[in-house]
């Protein structure tokens, strides 16, 4: 699984770690949301970065996993539903994250969480090949002990991802029983999310819904396709056009599911897909002479070199005082530098 809400996907509530190298067995009850998932893909759900999914699978084939009380040996087992699982892996050979003085956006921040609005090129939790810079690092250096850590230490107050070039708002939390009720709300789709993007193409209608299911593509492991499949699971989004200009669109996205890529993969089914989205689009950046063909070669320069994707707001009950929380986070400069040029060379006849 990706790194979009990756992001985009709720995780699914979870009892607290142990530690970082699971020192102990860990137990879990498979939720509906997870049904017919690859055994080895749930284990690495929960584990995360602490271990690769190859050691997940070794881990699997050498007896460590059991399904309700009978030792597991296929890694392509599909869970379902109250599935009880039990985990012993060996210790991964990384330390808990270094905390690093990493300037935040903090929107929202009490006792009990804390909203952040992540700026692009910031991966969310550590990683293989991204073992510091990440908002894990920023997070520990800015609250220190206060994270929840009922995803591991790695994780530490993660409870929904964004892909390492969506920018916006990400919900963090500090304890563990403040994880717990954030992470239900994702579960039951109670938590309001709201993303903005730039679209190459045309929607032929202001504002409708994509309704399509998703599921990994058979011959590479980045990418998610709309599929017909029993398999794939069931996906919904809905969009407003903002603006349109020639060949181009600013779309309002609202999912009403959490499939990993989703905006990116159902923008893209309707023939409009998140401009500079390399893995849907084919394109990694946009410079100003593509949109202004007049452009002196000295004037060119990128606009914009990830996909132009933003979660722009995010509306949750606060799982303590039971009150709205509402954070909204501003374009990004690179965003709008591309909103920029295209009003002024790319309008709407």
């Amino acid at each position: 699984m990706s790194d979009e809400l990756e992001d985009e996907l709720a995780l699914e509530p979870a009892p607290v770690v142990p530690s970082v190298r699971l020192r102990e067995p860990l137990e879990l009850l498979v939720m509906i949301k997870s049904e017919g998932m690859r055994l080895d893909q749930y284990v690495l759900l929960h584990l995360g970065a602490d271990f690769s999914r190859s050691e997940v699978q070794r881990a699997i084939e050498a007896g460590g996993v059991s399904v309700n009380g009978k030792t597991a040996s296929k890694p392509s087992y599909k869970v379902r539903k109250n599935d009880r699982l039990r985990i012993e892996m060996p210790a991964p050979t990384h330390d808990i994250p270094v905390p690093e003085d990493i300037p935040l956006d903090v929107l929202y921040h009490d006792d009990w969480l804390a909203v952040i609005n992540k700026p692009p090129d910031m991966v969310v939790h550590p990683a293989k090949g991204n073992w510091s810079g990440t908002l894990v690092n920023a997070l520990q250096w800015h609250f220190r002990e206060h994270l929840s850590t009922g995803n591991g230490h790695l994780r530490a107050g993660i409870v929904h991802r964004l892909d390492k070039d969506t920018s916006g708002v990400i919900l963090v939390a500090k304890d563990d029983r403040t994880h717990r009720d954030l992470a239900m709300q994702f579960e039951s789709r109670k938590v309001f999310k709201e993303y903005v993007a730039l679209a190459a193409g045309t929607l032929d209608r202001d504002s409708d819904y994509i309704e399509g299911a998703l599921k990994m593509h058979p011959h590479d492991r980045l990418r998610m396709i709309v599929s017909t499949d029993a398999d794939a699971k069931p996906a919904l989004s809905y969009y407003e056009v903002l603006e349109r200009f020639r060949g181009f669109a600013l779309v309002k996205v609202q999912p009403r599911t959490g499939r990993t890529h989703q905006i990116r993969v159902h923008l893209q089914h309707a023939g409009c897909p998140v401009l500079a989205d390399k893995l849907y689009g084919g394109r990694s950046q946009v410079k100003l002479s593509e949109l202004a063909p007049d452009v002196p070669p000295d004037a060119d320069e990128v606009l914009i070199a990830r996909q132009a994707l933003h979660a722009f707001r995010l509306r949750f009950k606060h799982p303590r005082t039971d009150q709205w929380i509402e954070a909204e986070a501003p374009l990004p400069a690179d965003m709008r530098r591309v909103l920029e040029a295209l009003r002024a060379h790319r309008p709407a006849r």
